[in-house]
């Protein structure tokens, strides 16, 4: 295997792993940073006010989008395990 072609199918996993966990992310984020002005504008300060709502949220996230995650990894996982291209 060449060192370019080891170079781009990581550079494909990266990228696909980023793609795959930014939904999930993006949810915990936005889920906590709403979760902080509440507890900034009301002064309650319960560690587990922002842990389970995350967890909630991030779980119901990944549900949701699950068709869409397992969809775009088949993809990717067919065009690793495929033929390989000719003159390798």
């Amino acid at each position: 295997m060449l060192t370019d072609q080891l170079v781009d199918i990581t550079r494909q996993t990266l990228t696909v792993m980023l793609i795959l966990s930014t939904p999930v992310l993006l949810a915990g984020l936005a889920i906590g940073l709403v979760i902080s002005v509440l507890q900034a504008v009301t002064q309650i300060q319960e560690q587990t006010l922002s842990f389970v709502p995350k967890i909630i949220g991030m779980v119901v996230v990944a549900i949701v989008a699950m068709p869409w995650l397992v969809s775009k990894l088949m993809t990717f996982s067919a065009e690793m395990f495929g033929p390989l291209p000719a003159g390798g």
